[in-house]
């Protein structure tokens, strides 16, 4: 498996609109967020599966040692910067959005929009 520290971490958006398939505001990036889901755990379910039939070969019971073992604190902080880049993948869509929505405001509409609230 990469570890997250050994890949470069760079903000990868795609340019340009994505195409929408669904009507419904976030239906879009929901399902995008399941599908990254989705592929983790399949690629996650292939690992543990060839990680189970080789240590079987080896004569290794890693299920009992699974349920023994005691993370250090590097393994727990390894763990979580993982856990933080899975959510960020997850993400991905949501924050680009907001990113661009911010992007694409002006202090001219802020200031609109803070008097129209204060006219109502």
């Amino acid at each position: 498996m990469t570890s997250t520290a050994n890949r470069p971490h760079v903000v990868k958006d795609a340019k340009g609109k994505r195409p929408q398939f669904y009507d419904a505001p976030g239906m879009d990036q929901a399902m995008s967020m399941v599908l990254v889901l989705a592929n983790e755990i399949s690629v996650l379910h292939d690992r543990l599966d060839s990680v189970e039939r080789y240590a079987k070969t080896k004569g290794l019971d890693l299920a009992a040692g699974i349920e023994t073992l005691v993370l250090d604190q590097d393994a727990l902080e390894a763990r979580e910067a993982w856990r933080q880049d899975f959510l960020d993948r997850i993400f991905y869509l949501m924050r680009k959005e907001a990113r661009e929505a911010a992007e694409a405001d002006t202090k001219e509409r802020f200031n609109r929009t803070i008097e129209e609230i204060a006219e109502a």
